[in-house]
């Protein structure tokens, strides 16, 4: 899932590329899914460049308080996830951000996805129904929360770094370039294990539009 939000930004940068966004922000989406009914899925977060679909470069980030600083891994996708932390809500932390691009072309992009732990490379029906089963109840729930229709999800959608192959097409099952489209009906139905032959990269939800 990816959203456009509007940035809470601390006073003026220090120079074009410096992004400072109170933790807050980040705080606010994390809290929706700390839950065990929810504990495979995460929040990753990214800034997309204004008008285009690619995301701006991150060099660095890291979580200041007025006691602590701590390190945030970016990943190969310009993304990063953070820490549901009460504590770092209550001491007003900032995430600080060093991008490439002038900070004024960039916009929070919120995406979720699976855990890194439940990527693997064979799965079972039960496995990937739990998956499909969690996406499924965060937009419910946020569709009941926020009193207007969220978009409902169709299965899963499976990202690998080369175009899949090793699977047979059949229905319910999409191969799209780098994506493996497994539709919730496949999914209960699927007569044999799922076996890949290389571990996805990320896993989202297949959402109607």
């Amino acid at each position: 899932m990816k959203a456009l939000l509007l940035l809470a930004v601390l006073g003026q940068a220090c120079c074009a590329g410096q992004l400072d966004v109170e933790y807050s922000s980040f705080y606010n989406h994390l809290k929706k899914i700390d839950n065990e009914d929810l504990n495979a899925l995460q929040f990753s977060f990214g800034f997309k460049k204004a008008g285009e679909s690619v995301l701006c470069h991150i060099n660095s980030a890291k979580i200041i308080t007025q006691k602590v600083t701590l390190p945030v891994e970016i990943n190969a996708f310009e993304r990063f996830t953070l820490p549901t932390e009460k504590a770092l809500n209550m001491a007003k932390a900032v995430v600080s951000l060093d991008l490439t691009e002038p900070n004024n072309q960039c916009d929070m992009s919120v995406q979720l996805e699976t855990k890194a732990e439940f990527l693997k490379t064979t799965y079972n029906s039960v496995e990937l129904a739990l998956l499909a089963k969690q996406y499924k109840e965060f937009f419910s729930n946020m569709g009941s929360f926020l009193s207007f229709m969220m978009p409902g999800t169709k299965g899963l959608k499976l990202l690998f770094a080369e175009p899949v192959q090793g699977i047979a097409v059949e229905s319910g099952l999409v191969i799209n370039g780098n994506e493996l489209l497994l539709s919730e009906q496949w999914i209960t139905t699927m007569p044999n294990e799922l076996l890949l032959l290389e571990m996805p990269l990320r896993i989202t939800a297949i959402v109607d539009k």
